[in-house]
């Protein structure tokens, strides 16, 4: 199964937009309505897949650790004086 690209770009226009506002000491940044709705469904969009990567790892580790054995030898390193 594989994902459709997210579009990144409402993120960058605002971290854009951040970065100029710094730059010229702004105190505030003004979003209309629709530009915070399309910012809101980006992060939304973000954090669904994330979340859905997340898990999807998740339960490849669970059903990868079940059969592995891991082996582990120490010994003093050989130290003498």
């Amino acid at each position: 199964m594989q994902n459709k690209p997210i579009n990144t770009f409402p993120l960058q226009q605002f971290i854009e937009q951040v970065k100029i506002a710094t730059m010229s000491q702004q105190r505030e940044i003004k979003l209309d309505i629709h530009t915070a709705k399309t910012l809101a469904f980006t992060i939304g969009e973000v954090n669904a897949r994330l979340l859905q990567d997340y898990d999807k790892l998740l339960s490849e580790l669970k059903s990868n650790n079940n059969n592995d054995i891991v082996e582990l030898k120490m010994d003093g390193g050989g130290f003498s004086q």
